[in-house]
């Protein structure tokens, strides 16, 4: 980014930063006249006309790109732009600074840029329009006030001076000004680098040297509510946010994932390969043949033939194949590069409620302490569910459905809400605060069993209220961890009666509470997780349980499911270890219980740090912070805002065997791109040698510059089918990781194998083809242009598959049919007068004997090769 462009962002910064200030301390009154709104929201044709003016509440840099900078993208890359370097040499040799003008080796040159960018945006195209479909069904939205009504819209939609409706989970839509807030605390890390969540207000005092982020009642785009309830009033949106305004700067921050690590260092690797064969072959064939000018020409030609142009073009149809392939299977997958992480993985973490479980949780049962069924448990409940207005999970509804069938409806026009103490990760339980018709207030709070024991003082046993005591004690846990046992999800009830009439409640006032009962839930485990956990542990995938349910239910939930529950760990026992400890664990034992969404964090984090590619599948608030910190996280339709917005991959159904189809197809994209990778590296290397050798021996370079530049394309045109090829299962059943040394040691293997053909192929030619005769240079040329197109294309069937092609192994008939179409038509070049075009002689038939027979001991060497390289290394591809 240039200095003025700097300059400018700075200012808009500055100007957008000075304007949200003076919004944050006006008076309410004349925050709704700067904002032209009011108490009661916008109408729906002056939000119309807002949205007109202002345009969709969308950052610039997450707009749909134009066709043309779509266009552009795929011909910037190393390989290209070094295919253009080489085409500018060229104008000035052959165009420029010739005798005779020549474009034919520009042409070719720049019909290989064109061919390679052409395939890969082809394939862009068609992989972004099938994401889009789906995208369309994964939307974000918003609870605004429009005609004093309260309506759920796309936050795109959102305007200026709109009222909207914020809770646990949401994502603030826009930079806001909060007008009610409630224990409403809000995550600003993506833009103040702050791990803590920090509490809002609607009213502040002025500051003159407050920071922007630091002003207590301002909300920002980028950001999301970790706890509470609030309403706020829109001050910006898209562009002109404070996150919109920070988009241009943010852009190229994001850390590398492990594919585009990968692809760096193999791009790097061959390129590398490339620019030492320039200076080589320049200096032998000038020093050897005295022929400068072309021994630079030749030079320029070998690096055009040596440059994996098709690298971006296999890579990008690879990976566009598997997006549209798990599209059809109601996946969306955000970013290419996904797809392969996903063969990658070797560690699946998830949550357990609503990922492994069914999110159809049912009340089964309402009890006292004794554990007998006891309606007035289940009415403090429905009361505590229906009045609480912050996020209602499945656990509310599943109470409120109850408390419906039951026919308890009409107790909700006794009561009316006072106050409220919202739900949050470390309380884990919620309050409201109701009064009745006779003025009397009542607490009633549901949550985790063990919070709530330590908050109450007292319990009601049989119809009495009584200090609690050790016994009393005892005789609460044991009926909580019998029904937990027996796989219930189990919530306590507790409620009091002293409540202040004048007073702001908060979480001070959740104590000496009354103990009434428990609710019990049940959430059996998905119908396909047990056989989608069992498919990934086949395919070399551990599963890890997270979840910040109960040790009882999660042990429960785990055994259905064959997840090894000898020990389970729980948070505090987390906390009490340091990551040494907690890592020696984490290599034994697969389950954790009661965890806060920091401890998910941090052992995803850990398994990282040991070298495993992690996956996290989760849904909820607590799920978010793993779900960033993973390799790839993956959520699903339901899931609240942030999740939906953290992940790389969202699930639109609720089969989770479609993770074994995103392995599978993640390990086949890898493996197709490795093919090639392997086949140019190894091929390019064994050029080279050949090169040098020829250089060296024969009086005339062995290929013309025209040569090398057609064989290149013929070669380009046969591995078309290489995205689609099958890949072996064996490959398919363990995580697939780059690894540049590995390619490094078969290209030093393989590479000198096919020299040493290629050196056959020199001998026939010079010996029993032109026997010597220097003049018979152009057959020379020919023999060798067929037998290089020829053997690059039958090598491909051996390297693609550790077993015996066509015999073990079939590969696709796209692939089948490029290559028979390229061996075919460098067959006619060399064989009739077509070749005459490009300065080749026609060769004889006996040489095409010679060129089958060499072939055929090629891939023979190479399957030799194969298996003892398998012998050795334990691997193929």
């Amino acid at each position: 980014m240039n200095n003025e462009k700097k300059v400018s962002l700075k200012r808009v910064e500055h100007d957008l930063e000075i304007r949200l200030k003076s919004l944050a301390f006006l008076d309410e009154e004349l925050l709704f006249k700067e904002l032209a709104s009011k108490n009661n929201g916008l109408t729906v044709e002056e939000a119309e006309d807002k949205l007109a003016f202002e345009g969709k509440n969308i950052i610039e840099g997450k707009r749909k790109k134009s066709t043309f900078k779509r266009l552009i993208e795929p011909i910037i890359n190393p390989f290209n732009l070094l295919l253009i370097g080489i085409a500018v040499m060229t104008l000035f040799t052959d165009v420029i600074f010739a005798d005779t003008p020549e474009y034919i080796t520009i042409i070719i040159i720049l019909s290989l840029v064109f061919l390679s960018s052409a395939i890969a945006f082809i394939q862009s195209e068609r992989s972004n329009n099938a994401v889009e479909k789906l995208l369309k069904l994964v939307t974000n939205t918003v609870d605004v006030l429009r005609d004093d009504e309260w309506l759920e819209l796309n936050i795109e939609e959102i305007v200026s001076g709109d009222i909207i409706k914020l809770s646990a989970g949401d994502m603030i839509p826009a930079d806001v000004r909060f007008l009610t807030t409630k224990d409403t605390f809000v995550a600003q890390a993506a833009l103040t680098g702050e791990s803590n969540p920090v509490e809002k207000y609607p009213i502040v005092e002025f500051k003159q040297n407050y920071s922007l982020t630091d002003i207590e009642n301002l909300g920002f785009m980028g950001s999301n509510i970790v706890s509470g309830s609030a309403t706020a009033i829109v001050l910006a949106t898209g562009n002109n946010t404070f996150y919109g305004s920070m988009a241009e700067s943010l852009r190229g921050t994001r850390a590398l994932k492990s594919f585009e690590r990968g692809i760096g260092s193999v791009s790097k690797l061959l390129i590398q390969l490339t620019l030492l064969m320039i200076p080589l072959v320049l200096i032998i064939n000038g020093v050897l043949k005295n022929e400068w000018w072309e021994a630079l020409l030749f030079a320029i030609s070998i690096a055009v033939g040596l440059t994996p142009e098709m690298l971006p073009v296999i890579m990008t149809s690879t990976l566009a194949k598997g997006a549209i392939t798990m599209s059809k299977h109601q996946v969306v997958v955000k970013s290419l590069g996904t797809i392969q992480t996903f063969g990658e993985m070797d560690i699946l973490c998830t949550d357990k409620t609503g990922t492994l479980t069914e999110d159809k949780i049912v009340l089964e049962k309402y009890m006292n302490l004794h554990g007998d069924d006891d309606k007035r448990v289940l009415r403090h409940a429905y009361l505590n569910s229906y009045f609480q207005t912050g996020l209602k999970n499945l656990i509310d509804i599943a109470v409120i459905n109850r408390a419906h069938e039951d026919n308890l409806d009409k107790i909700l026009t006794n009561y009316q809400k006072v106050d409220e103490i919202p739900f949050d990760f470390t309380r884990r339980r919620m309050s409201v605060v109701l009064q009745d018709k006779t003025g009397k207030r009542q607490l009633i709070t549901k949550g985790a069993v063990e919070e709530m024991m330590e908050i109450s003082a007292f319990i009601e046993i049989d119809g009495k209220v009584e200090v609690m005591n050790e016994s009393l004690k005892e005789l609460a846990l044991k009926t909580y961890q019998k029904h937990n046992q027996e796989g219930l999800r189990i919530l306590a009830v507790a409620q009091k009666n002293e409540v202040p009439d004048e007073h702001t409640f908060g979480v001070a006032d959740e104590s000496d509470l009354v103990l009434i009962g428990f609710i019990g839930f049940l959430d059996p485990p998905k119908e396909s997780a047990k056989d989608a956990l069992f498919q990934l542990k086949e395919h070399g995938i551990r599963t890890i349980v997270l979840t910040g349910d109960s040790e009882g239910v999660t042990r429960k939930v785990c055994q259905k499911l064959n997840i090894d529950t000898t020990k389970i760990f729980v948070g505090f026992e987390i906390d009490n270890m340091n990551d040494e400890e907690l890592v020696v664990n984490l290599r034994k034992h697969d389950v954790y219980a009661k965890l806060t969404p920091a401890q998910k964090e941090r052992i995803v984090k850990l398994l990282q740090q040991e070298g495993h590619t992690v996956g996290y599948l989760g849904d909820g608030i607590n799920d978010a912070p793993a779900l960033h910190q993973a390799d790839i996280g993956i959520s699903v339709d339901s899931a609240v805002d942030i999740a939906k917005e953290t992940a790389d991959i969202v699930l639109l159904e609720k089969d989770l065997l479609v993770l074994e189809e995103g392995v599978i197809e993640g390990r086949k994209t890898f493996g197709n791109i490795i093919k090639y990778i392997k086949m140019a590296a190894s091929g390019n290397f064994g050029n080279m040698i050949a090169v040098i050798v020829a250089s060296i021996f024969l009086p005339f370079l062995p290929m013309l510059p025209i040569h090398i530049l057609t064989q290149n394309l013929l070669n380009d045109f046969s591995q078309l089918g290489m995205p689609f090829d099958k890949v072996d299962s064996s490959y398919l059943k363990k995580p697939r990781k780059w690894d540049t040394k590995g390619i490094r040691t078969f290209t030093f293997i393989m590479g000198p194998l096919s020299s040493i053909f290629d050196i056959l192929t020199f001998l026939v030619l010079w010996y029993l083809i032109i026997k010597g005769d220097v003049n018979q240079a152009p057959l020379f040329h020919a023999g060798w242009f067929v037998f290089g197109t020829v053997s690059q294309i039958v090598v491909i069937y051996a390297i693609r598959t550790e077993k015996i092609s066509f015999l073990q192994s079939l590969p696709a008939k796209l692939l089948i049919v490029s290559t028979v179409l390229i061996t075919t038509l460098a067959l006619l070049i060399g064989f009739t007068t077509i070749g005459s075009y490009i300065s080749l002689a026609q060769l004889p038939l006996v040489y095409l004997a010679w060129l089958f027979g060499l072939a055929l001991l090629y891939v023979v060497s190479v399957e030799i090769v194969k298996k003892l390289y398998i012998k050795r290394y334990n691997t193929w591809m």
